[in-house]
């Protein structure tokens, strides 16, 4: 039996992390074709139409402009999990890659690495973000850069500590023996051998850059109306909180599922890629 295969029967006995995986298929499958399901005209606002609870019409309700709330939620996903999944990937190629190689390098490269990483998670995370997007400036790619910059130094440390480790070690050793450059160690030797907890640590991450997006755009400064994207959509309605609660309540929903989907599916990761767990 191939490792790939056992790897699989292992996560597929991790019921938490299956049905996080399942519940971040679904709003995945959502974003990517939901919005060519979705009449596009349930975005467009329907003044006879303000604030409908949910009915057979309107599954979800309709907004204080009379939009569908089904149809901006799910266009919402495409929205929220892209600029998600960019930020965090922005972050995973900056931080892990200057993290590997200030941890293989050592030296002074090392040591002002270290010191800034050290800087910048001595602040709070969220004012980190807040004032990379105060000087970038509000927008959707500037939310992507901000998340980004709050992800970097988590990144960084992880595999930091990896390439430290195998820095060290008898492979890596012999292929400098064998004449190999710095690039070509780290790319096919420290690399590798430093990715699953990368890979723990980025799936992880989603759920704190969802979350993080949200609050940007619920205060105005990530995505601006009327993209539906799920923070938005909250700060849009807020003010009918009392007495159309439906508003609110479908993209905090979706906010709750995907970052609990996400934690989930980071979990059952570091159980299944912890050589300790190994079975």
């Amino acid at each position: 039996m191939s490792d790939r295969v056992q790897t699989l029967r292992r996560f597929a006995r991790h019921r938490t992390g299956v049905a996080g995986s399942l519940v971040l298929a679904a709003f995945l499958l959502i974003a990517l074709v939901g919005p060519l399901v979705v009449p596009p005209r349930g975005l467009q606002p329907d003044f006879r139409a303000v604030l409908q609870p949910p009915s057979v019409a309107h599954w979800f309700g309709t907004d204080e402009l009379g939009r569908d709330v089904l149809a901006r939620v799910v266009q919402g996903a495409r929205i929220s999990l892209g600029l998600v999944i960019a930020a965090v990937a922005v972050a995973l190629l900056a931080g892990g890659g200057l993290g590997l190689w200030a941890g293989y390098r050592g030296g002074l490269v090392e040591q002002i690495m270290l010191r800034a990483i050290d800087v910048l998670l001595a602040l709070p995370g969220f004012l980190v973000a807040l004032v990379t997007i105060t000087i970038l400036g509000v927008g959707t790619m500037n939310l992507v850069v901000a998340v980004a910059v709050y992800s970097m130094p988590t990144f960084a440390r992880v595999a930091h500590a990896a390439s430290l480790t195998l820095r060290s070690s008898g492979f890596v050793q012999a292929a400098h023996a064998q004449g190999a450059s710095d690039l070509r160690v780290m790319t096919h030797h420290v690399l590798p051998n430093a990715l699953s907890p990368l890979i723990v640590q980025a799936s992880l991450r989603m759920a704190t850059a969802l979350l993080l997006a949200s609050s940007l755009s619920f205060l105005g400064l990530g995505v601006q109306p009327p993209a539906p994207e799920w923070g938005a959509m909250l700060a849009n309605g807020r003010s009918y909180l009392a007495t159309s609660t439906h508003v609110v309540f479908f993209p905090g929903l979706a906010i709750m599922l995907v970052t609990l989907a996400f934690n989930l599916v980071g979990d059952g990761l570091r159980d299944l890629l912890d050589p300790r767990r190994a079975d």
